[in-house]
């Protein structure tokens, strides 16, 4: 039975290179983490930072997006669908460069974003992406689904204290603690196996498969890691995306990311791309 697939936003490629972060964005939210993790662990999004993006999520604008959201194929009235922000933002995290790269005390992701999920009145969920951008958060994504939070409980009943995690360039999920990585989907299932693999093991693995593509390589000066512009969606994201790193001007009525695969639609909340993603879980088709 076919349930969503996660697509990433900010990071995937369409074809296996590593993509620059969002530089601006990733300090400020590392900037707002918690205080006590360890060098090696990745930092955990802080009290203040989950209030935020709360907020943000459940502004009166983003309601009335979202409610236009859930209507765009007719599934529910527009003014029936009354949605609603259900539970805490979760943080997000992705493969980190540095660990990529076999820094020494690197943690295996980096935190990206806050995640929050929305959900209608005829039950269809959506998840949407808060950043720092400034001296408040906004939403700068709407994707389908609740990838986000579905991953982090996941994680946490596989492996708990663990943390959860995107390899965005196969599309993969896993929770990692200590000396273990385990796999969440069908994507990490495929890469390192049912039963996981060794914090070691998934460094040479990933280091292998991305190594010669990370930021300063040959692959990066050519031009080929910022991935490929295959729409002029992609063409607007990716030139919007440039402009949070380099801190150019402002970015409203812009877009933060898209997908490389998938529908897109903006739907006039300043900012904010949406955009359907599928989700094959563990053990399903």
């Amino acid at each position: 039975m076919s349930t969503m697939k996660s697509t990433r936003l900010t990071r995937l490629t369409s074809k296996a290179g590593l993509l620059t972060a969002p530089v601006a964005v990733a300090a400020a939210l590392v900037g707002l983490a918690a205080p006590h993790a360890l060098a090696d662990q990745a930092p955990l999004a802080s009290a203040q930072s989950k209030a935020a993006a709360h907020e943000a999520a459940s502004a009166p604008a983003t309601l009335d997006t979202l409610s236009r959201f859930f209507a765009r194929d007719g599934k529910v009235a527009l003014k029936a669908a009354s949605p609603r922000i259900e539970g805490d933002p979760v943080p997000v995290y992705a493969l980190s460069e540095a660990f990529v790269a076999g820094k020494a005390g690197a943690p295996v992701a980096q935190l990206e974003y806050l995640a929050s999920t929305a959900v209608s009145s005829d039950g269809q969920k959506a998840s949407l992406w808060t950043v720092p951008q400034g001296s408040s958060w906004k939403v700068v994504n709407i994707a389908t689904g609740d990838d986000e939070s579905h991953y982090a409980e996941a994680g946490a009943a596989k492996l708990p204290g663990g943390t959860v995690f995107q390899e965005p360039q196969i599309n993969a999920w896993y929770v990692e603690k200590g000396d273990k990585v385990l796999p969440l989907d069908d994507d990490a299932v495929k890469a390192v196996g049912a039963n996981g693999t060794t914090l070691a093991g998934y460094q040479k693995r990933v280091a292998r498969a991305y190594g010669d593509k990370l930021p300063g390589s040959a692959y990066d000066r050519s031009g080929k890691a910022g991935g490929y512009a295959e729409t002029a969606g992609e063409a607007r994201a990716q030139a919007a995306q440039a402009a949070v790193v380099a801190g150019r001007g402002d970015t409203s009525g812009t877009v933060f990311g898209v997908a490389g695969a998938g529908a897109v639609l903006v739907l006039g909340l300043a900012g904010v791309v949406v955009v359907s993603r599928r989700r094959a879980g563990v053990g399903q088709e």
